[in-house]
């Protein structure tokens, strides 16, 4: 009998051995496989960047104050998940945090169903204001609807009464792209704040900080360029860099390799295309229009790259407007579906017509 016991329990230790190991061997993967946006997002409210009025009235909640519900909207990538995350972190506690915060993203289904069971039951518990180290803790919860924006009107008007009716326990933070999107009644009840995009000192010292814990080798204008393709959006000028360094390993990360990256047209085949423009001659515009779609450059890509060069050209303010009227046709030709290879066509004939009234 004891010798049938033996078995089992010797073979199930020798099981169990090579399961730990690969248990370790996948905690390895899963840090090393970590994205940076994940990695460097902000761990308290002090490292958020940018955003003042946000940060001084979480810190004031964090010193003890109480917090009004919230509505973030701005662009994407400027830090309003990261922002309410890091506060509620700081608020509850590694312990605390999941038993008081409700984060809905619109990969949920949000529709009027979950607003009044989950959201609604969820709203109701109440909630002691200490915490299990013995710091205080505010004693409420908080709901995270991120994109708020993507939610039907009847889950937002069903959000209202719940908003309105448990706000002794509960703190709403709706996060959003367009506010234009959430209806008056929610706005209304909510202090709202707008994330303005990143300057471009902010990115560039939040990058600079990662090159130098990654150890990467980087030149000045690669990191300039990887500031102006982002335009405000750290993580995905974050994502770039990490694509970056993952496909350049050993190399200095340079101002080519980030516009490769990022899929944007080279600033040399844009001036290229508007020096074609100013000589005059349709047959050699054609050449370089039919040379841009071949090359596999988005019609958009080159259109907002025109607009930002056409506008430091020198050219007349009439010009310029006859110019950016005939972008905003185009954007909404192809919007619409219209032949890449005729519209920037059609557009550098305008450029043309323009230039030619210089000479």
């Amino acid at each position: 009998m004891q010798a049938f016991l033996k078995g089992p329990s010797s073979q199930s230790v020798k099981a169990q051995k090579p399961s730990s190991s690969s248990s370790s061997s996948g905690g390895e993967k899963k840090q090393r496989a970590l994205p940076w946006v994940e990695k460097y997002r902000p761990k308290c409210v002090d490292e958020v960047a940018f955003q003042e009025e946000v940060v001084a009235v979480l810190k004031k909640s964090l010193e003890g104050a109480d917090l009004p519900n919230l509505l973030f909207y701005g662009p994407p990538g400027t830090g309003k998940t990261s922002t309410i995350l890091a506060a509620a972190r700081e608020l509850y506690g590694p312990e605390l945090y999941r038993q008081r915060v409700l984060e809905l993203n619109a990969s949920d289904e949000r529709g009027i169903q979950v607003v009044r069971e989950k959201v609604k039951n969820f709203a109701q518990l109440a909630v002691a204001g200490s915490r299990t180290d013995g710091k205080p803790c505010p004693p409420f919860k908080i709901i995270i609807l991120d994109e708020a924006d993507s939610m039907t009107s009847a889950a937002q008007a069903a959000l209202r009464r719940t908003m309105e009716k448990e706000s002794r326990t509960t703190r709403f933070c709706l996060i959003c792209n367009y506010v234009s999107r959430i209806i008056e009644p929610l706005t209304s009840r909510c202090s709202k704040f707008r994330f303005k995009p990143l300057a471009n000192d902010i990115q560039q010292e939040r990058l600079l900080e990662i090159c130098g814990k990654e150890n990467l080798k980087y030149s000045k204008d690669g990191i300039d360029a990887l500031v102006k393709v982002s335009d405000g959006d750290l993580r995905k000028a974050i994502t770039y860099l990490q694509s970056a360094a993952r496909l350049n390993a050993e190399r200095e990360i340079t101002e080519q390799i980030i516009v490769e990256i990022a899929g944007v047209v080279p600033p040399k085949v844009i001036e290229t295309f508007l020096q074609i423009c100013y000589k005059g001659a349709f047959e050699k515009l054609e050449v370089a229009v039919k040379d841009l779609i071949d090359q596999g450059f988005a019609a958009n890509n080159v259109l907002n790259q025109l607009h930002e060069v056409i506008i430091e050209e020198k050219l007349n303010d009439k010009q310029k407007s006859v110019i950016a009227e005939k972008m905003a046709e185009v954007d909404k030709c192809l919007a619409d579906g219209a032949d890449e290879y005729l519209q920037l066509l059609s557009l550098g004939s305008v450029i043309m017509q323009q230039a030619a009234q210089n000479t």
